[in-house]
């Protein structure tokens, strides 16, 4: 398929391959994925229209990690965190003709301007959303008066600077708290952890300020489930098990990628990983050295025997993912950012909601000689309804 053309973007031919277990997955899973490429400023939505699994992607300007929270969809971008709403009603009668081919609508709601702070992990507190600051190297929350509002930082980082001395990139929640948190080094100088990339990583504890696990190779997307810490041992392409008291790990899987983006369904784990485009910050990394082909795409994995069970491949225009979020409940959702045409047209408020199109309207005279012809342009199927297209079988 062809996405259509951003101001930021040239148009990119994306390729994909499906394995049937993936398929089959899919088809019982109850819900939908979402996954984040900044490499392709693409936000993927992979569904299932109880048939076959479906893709639509949407452009964003370098979006990287995620949140689902209830209705809301959070996502950091370059330089901003944007907030969607989903609207079932408004999904239902996206089109006209089409009644329910979709059944969730992610509206936006709020752009949050943080400026080039390199936002990774976020996540929804009990009190509200918390963000990954990676350039400042502190855990922060948004304002409404300052670009961030800084909550916490590793002790061993001793100024508020926009340096990346340490490559915070994770965060786990755990009681509804953040908890843990994964970086690339304990470095204190500027860019610090590179020197030291293949086995400098940590995992932190935010109560206690500890360093309760050592010796990783850039680790992402640290995740409490199931009363275990899981993450993301990127370097060498590992889902692992951490144990915070004792700093052990223990492996639980190993796949051909740089392993970002990881969120569980029952007893799956679903994992983004990438190949290596930027050599100069990846290069001399135990995965590629394990594998001498690495992919791009997500894999459900069988946390009860550590088998990987089926996987959606980028094969052509997607070379690295960051994030992955698990739907439920929601199989075929729809989202919109600020350049399409229907985002204008979607009203909602607490008691009801509209789609401003000539279809609902009473009908008019024109209220001048273009009138006319703008209405009729309005009741057009939107240009970007090309990306939603049927890939697998």
């Amino acid at each position: 398929m062809t996405d259509s053309q951003s101001p930021a973007q040239q148009p990119v031919q994306v390729a994909c391959a499906i394995s049937d277990p993936f398929v089959a997955w899919m088809s019982q899973s109850g819900g939908s994925l979402v996954v984040s490429t900044y490499q392709a400023g693409k936000v993927a939505l992979v569904g299932w229209d109880g048939r076959q699994v479906t893709l639509l992607m949407r452009d964003f300007d370098k979006p990287m990690g995620m949140a689902v929270d209830g209705l809301r969809l959070t996502l950091a971008t370059r330089h901003e965190v944007w907030q969607f709403t989903n609207s079932r009603v408004l999904a239902h009668e996206y089109l006209d003709g089409q009644p329910g081919r979709y059944d969730g609508l992610y509206l936006p709601r709020i752009r949050h301007w943080v400026g080039d702070v390199n936002v990774h992990d976020l996540a929804y507190e009990s009190q509200g959303l918390m963000i990954v600051n990676t350039r400042f190297c502190c855990l922060a929350r948004l304002s409404a008066d300052f670009s961030f509002d800084p909550v916490w930082r590793p002790p061993f980082v001793t100024d508020l600077v926009p340096e990346d001395r340490c490559h915070l990139n994770g965060l786990a929640l755990r009681d509804g708290k953040a908890k843990y948190v994964t970086a690339l080094g304990t470095t204190d100088t500027p860019g610090g952890w590179r020197a030291n990339k293949a086995t400098g990583g940590v995992v932190m504890d935010v109560d206690t300020n500890e360093i309760v696990v050592r010796g990783l190779s850039m680790p992402h997307s640290p995740r409490w489930y199931n009363n275990q810490l899981w993450l993301l041992n990127s370097g060498t392409g590992e889902l692992m098990i951490a144990d915070p008291s004792s700093g052990k790990t223990v492996g639980v899987c190993g796949l051909p990628g740089y392993l970002r983006g990881l969120c569980f369904v029952g007893p799956y784990a679903v994992i983004g990983h990438s190949k290596i485009r930027e050599r100069h910050i990846f290069g001399g990394l135990p995965v590629q050295e394990k594998h001498s082909q690495l992919h791009c795409g997500v894999t459900i994995v069988d946390l009860r025997t550590g088998v990987p069970v089926g996987m959606f491949e980028f094969t052509s225009g997607c070379s690295e993912l960051y994030d992955v979020q698990f739907v439920p409940g929601m199989r075929r959702p729809m989202i919109l950012n600020a350049t399409s045409a229907a985002v204008k047209e979607a009203i909602t408020n607490p008691e009801s909601c509209y789609w401003l199109r000539p279809s609902h309207e009473v009908n008019e005279a024109p209220a001048g000689p273009g009138a006319a012809a703008d209405k009729a342009e309005q009741g057009r199927l939107p240009a970007d309804l090309a990306e939603d297209d049927h890939v697998g079988t």
